[in-house]
């Protein structure tokens, strides 16, 4: 049998960068005409650029600007890169759960030097077995590939693996997937949302989950 995985949403889990995100996304909206409200697009945050353009300009906006829209984006948040700070004992909770002998996933839909940039904020690499990119699949969250495919990079399967997010597209993805989901508050989702998307258990941050280790279902050794 493979071990089971703990695999890890990063943005608004385990780095503060939600708001960072959502802002560059209204700027970058802005300067391509589209007024949309602050709150619409938080509430968008951990969708891939596609779904989250489409999420709020709706499915029938006129997606030849998409690329233009997304590269600002892009730009706009590549300014934070040398500011991006971890959630408090992110990068403890790596470590232990490295020491415990699971396989750590990162997955993220960022690439190059906004990876790099995420990986240096947390800081801790050497408890990192693999990160898989959601944009290495045909479907993005809330659609389970994405989870599915950060398994893969560790050969691991779903039945005791456990998932750590901050978004209802993760909850959704990791139950779609057959994981245990686990939902933090730290990226503005409030927690009766997460439960209804599927967590499973729900922290304040990863801080909490760190000092409830034993408690969870990595102290139970994945119970899913």
């Amino acid at each position: 049998m493979n071990t089971p995985a703990a695999v890890f949403d990063v943005d608004g889990t385990l780095v503060d960068t939600n708001h960072l995100h959502a802002v560059c996304w209204w700027e970058a909206l802005r300067q391509a005409g589209h007024r949309v409200p602050f709150t619409a697009i938080l509430g968008a945050i951990g969708l891939g650029s596609a779904d989250l353009l489409t999420h709020v300009l709706g499915e029938d906006h006129d997606r030849d600007g998409d690329a233009d829209i997304s590269a600002g984006h892009k730009a706009l948040y590549g300014t934070y890169y040398d500011r991006l700070a971890p959630f408090d004992r992110a990068a403890d909770l790596l470590r232990q759960l490295h020491v415990e002998g699971w396989p750590v996933v990162l997955a993220t839909s960022a690439g190059g030097p906004e990876l790099a940039a995420l990986r240096a904020a947390i800081d801790a690499d050497d408890a990192i077995d693999a990160t898989a990119s959601a944009d290495d699949v045909a479907a993005g969250k809330p659609a389970p590939d994405p989870v599915l495919h950060a398994l893969e990079q560790v050969d691991a399967d779903p039945a005791g693996s456990v998932f750590v997010g901050d978004s209802v597209w993760d909850m959704r993805a990791a139950a779609s997937a057959g994981l245990h989901p686990i939902g933090v508050l730290s990226g503005g989702v409030p927690r009766a949302d997460l439960v209804a998307a599927g967590a499973r258990e729900v922290y304040e941050d990863v801080a909490e989950l760190f000092a409830k280790l034993g408690d969870s279902a990595f102290g139970r050794r994945g119970a899913a």
